[in-house]
């Protein structure tokens, strides 16, 4: 009877350890929010200044090389109208200005999501028509009665080089003393980008324009008059992230790049120097 009641409590006992551990969930597997992915490809549009269009191209070429996964949309304009888009909320996330005013415009204004970068230096030349047709030997020509000079509009940063220029053309050995008043006058047309004044340039429908010296580089159409050294104005370009990108890591990745090695290498190849 003993040896039965003993047997009776160790198959209850068995019984219920069974019990208990059926009762334990046994531990789950991670929650996909939990694993690990990879990140997700970055779309990045950039705004650039004119002046950069063709050296745009060969960045997005390489950059997106470089970074499998991310793509960059490029939109060229003046400084100052793509300025005007970004404030007026155009979705862009790096912008890149001939200048530096234009992006500390952002800067001031808390638009951007950090300081300005400078990342390329430029200079000035005079370019006419291939033919030459109205004879420009030198800068000093521009104020010459009849002479037809297309320019930028007074917001492109072009414009504030050129007048400096002009005026430090005005002191040299040579210049008449009307020699600003003289070359404003002959202003025949402001355009939108210095992109604009080159075109009209090599149609033949000004006798001279003053560009940066990539722009002149770039046509086939033009031919160049030398600035004086000791008049030329250094231009300096430099760059930010928009604060209202959605990618503003990638977008700060891709201005240190752009300011970095890679990107001053692929400058230089357009004639650009290293920012002052």
């Amino acid at each position: 009877m003993r040896s039965r009641l003993v047997a009776s409590i160790a198959a209850l006992a068995v019984v219920l350890a069974a019990c208990s551990s059926s009762a334990t969930p046994a531990p789950s597997a991670p929650a996909p929010s939990a694993v690990a992915s990879s990140a997700a490809p970055a779309g990045l549009t950039i705004y650039a200044a004119s002046s950069l269009k063709a050296v745009m191209a060969k960045v997005q070429t390489a950059y997106e090389a470089a970074n499998p996964g991310t793509t960059l949309s490029i939109s060229t304009d003046s400084s100052s109208a793509l300025e005007t888009k970004i404030e007026q909320g155009a979705p862009a996330d790096v912008f890149l200005s001939a200048d530096t005013a234009n992006p500390q415009k952002l800067v001031d204004k808390g638009l951007a999501a950090g300081a300005v970068t400078k990342f390329a230096g430029n200079l000035l030349t005079v370019i006419v028509p291939m033919a030459n047709p109205a004879g420009i030997q030198t800068p000093a020509d521009l104020a010459r009665p009849g002479i037809k000079v297309v320019a930028a509009g007074d917001a492109v940063p072009i414009t504030k080089y050129a007048a400096q220029l002009v005026a430090n053309l005005a002191t040299q050995p040579g210049y008449p003393a009307d020699f600003v008043a003289s070359y404003t006058a002959n202003i025949v047309s402001k355009e939108d980008n210095v992109a604009a004044v080159v075109a009209k340039i090599e149609l033949g429908e000004g006798d001279a324009g003053i560009v940066y010296v990539t722009d002149a580089k770039t046509s086939t159409k033009v031919m160049t008059i030398a600035v004086p050294d000791a008049a030329n104005v250094p231009a300096t370009y430099g760059g930010v992230v928009v604060k209202a990108s959605p990618n503003v890591a990638a977008a700060q990745a891709f201005l240190t790049w752009f300011a970095g090695p890679d990107g001053q290498a692929i400058l230089a190849s357009f004639g650009f120097l290293p920012p002052s």
